[in-house]
């Protein structure tokens, strides 16, 4: 679900937390791969979509305990994550499988030094998330190329 609603720039109920996290998370790795290459380490950013078959994706979520509170939210937003939870599954292939993640990083880790990609999507639902990357990334190349920074775009030995 990470980028279903996030690319139309807000998420959804509930989420706020979970969205805040993943975008961290990008962004470490992110800045984390321009400190890394002049040392001539290569990164790869893994952005799994969801996969909902096969997982206990909505099945381990731990209820409110502040139960005024989520009555308040299911008034506003009545059956919300059931919805998402249906929609998701009906967005998915129905061959879906959550292995194709270690599949895609067993590939990646494969292939040779400079030519492993900087993002890799594996995405069955086509969430969005591959554009919001692009866009992002277009955006980080041109400001460090505007920096004379561009040589933090790809690992090199200096």
């Amino acid at each position: 679900m990470d980028r279903l609603l996030q690319h139309q720039g807000r998420p959804p109920p509930y989420l706020a937390p979970y969205f805040a996290a993943k975008a961290a998370m990008d962004a470490f790795a992110v800045s984390y791969a321009a400190e890394l290459a002049r040392f001539d380490i290569e990164t790869t950013i893994v952005v799994p979509g969801v996969f909902a078959q096969g997982t206990s994706l909505f099945a381990n979520g731990h209820p409110a305990t502040d139960t005024a509170r989520a009555a308040t939210y299911e008034n506003l937003y009545p059956g919300l994550l059931d919805h998402v939870a249906a929609r998701l599954s009906d967005l998915a292939p129905p061959d879906i499988d959550a292995g194709a993640v270690a599949t895609a990083v067993t590939d990646v880790l494969a292939l040779p030094h400079g030519t492993r990609p900087f993002r890799l999507h594996i995405d069955p639902v086509d969430d969005g998330s591959e554009a919001v990357s692009a866009g992002a990334d277009q955006a980080r190349t041109q400001f460090l190329t505007r920096l004379g920074l561009s040589d933090l775009l790809h690992p090199h030995s200096l």
